[in-house]
């Protein structure tokens, strides 16, 4: 007797959920592709639209996770929970969250604030937190370098955005300062000819802005020149190296001395 009630109870609440069951799991079928194929068409639209790199992804992945919510609200809404009450509990439970986790909230406030001013954007090569690097990704909660070692960087996104931001890239050309001692014997005119000759025989230096070589030191021992030439910001560290070498080696081909600390050995006769 016992068990055939637990048989038509199990009956009753088959054919009182068993649909509701059916469409839910329908819903949420259809739906999982609906909101894969919104996402795709809006990845494909603003592919079109050649909209920022960082500002797609970062949009495409808050507008996936904003339809994926909803599309578990109707699923629950169609099996039977009351919705309204599931609101409230959402609502509840986020505020306890979002005390718990106000880094997270300041880190998401933060890359709405970077997706809205953009001062960086992926490509960029610059310096923040006391880190340099390129941009590889721009997240909802932090952000990706690759450093000059080919390291990947991670900084939170509330620390990004409310700290000193060096962009290297924005101008799309930099500055390579150098600075080259020679001995106090040495010709100025001469010495700043050979830094002239190698800063114009690079390939990659820009023409304009003129390159600056200047007398900036007389120092204890040596005269200090400044070299300064531009070049393309990707072109930085090529120019850097190039430029240190090849004025080596002229400054050497010219016999123009470059001084260095000798050490004097006191011999002490016993």
């Amino acid at each position: 007797m016992a068990v055939q009630k637990c048989i038509d109870k199990g009956y009753e609440l088959l054919i009182e959920f068993g649909p509701k069951v059916l469409a839910a799991i329908a819903i949420w079928i259809i739906g999982s592709w609906v909101v894969k194929s919104l996402v795709k068409g809006l990845r494909k639209t603003m592919d079109k639209k050649e909209y920022d790199p960082s500002l797609k992804k970062f949009l495409l992945n808050l507008i996936s996770w904003i339809l994926k919510i909803i599309l578990i609200i109707v699923v629950l809404g169609t099996v039977g929970v009351e919705t309204t009450s599931f609101a409230a509990v959402i609502a509840a439970a986020g505020l306890a969250i979002g005390l718990a986790l106000q880094g997270s909230l300041a880190n998401f406030a933060g890359g709405v604030l970077l997706m809205i001013f953009k001062p960086i954007k992926i490509g960029d090569l610059i310096e923040a937190q006391g880190e340099i690097g390129v941009v590889k990704e721009i997240e909802i909660f932090t952000t990706k370098l690759t450093g000059l070692s080919n390291k990947e960087i991670i900084i939170p996104n509330a620390a990004l955005s409310n700290g000193n931001i060096v962009n290297y890239t924005t101008e799309g050309t930099r500055r390579v300062d150098l600075v080259f001692g020679v001995g106090y014997d040495s010709d100025i005119k001469q010495t700043k000819d050979v830094f002239k000759q190698v800063v114009e025989a690079h390939p990659l230096i820009l023409k304009d802005p003129a390159p600056t070589i200047a007398l900036t030191e007389l120092a204890d021992s040596s005269i200090n020149f400044v070299v300064r030439p531009w070049c393309k910001a990707e072109d930085y560290w090529t120019v850097y190296f190039d430029i240190t070498e090849q004025t080596k080696e002229a400054l050497d081909a010219a016999g123009i001395d470059i001084p260095y600390p000798h050490s004097v050995e006191i011999h002490k006769e016993g």
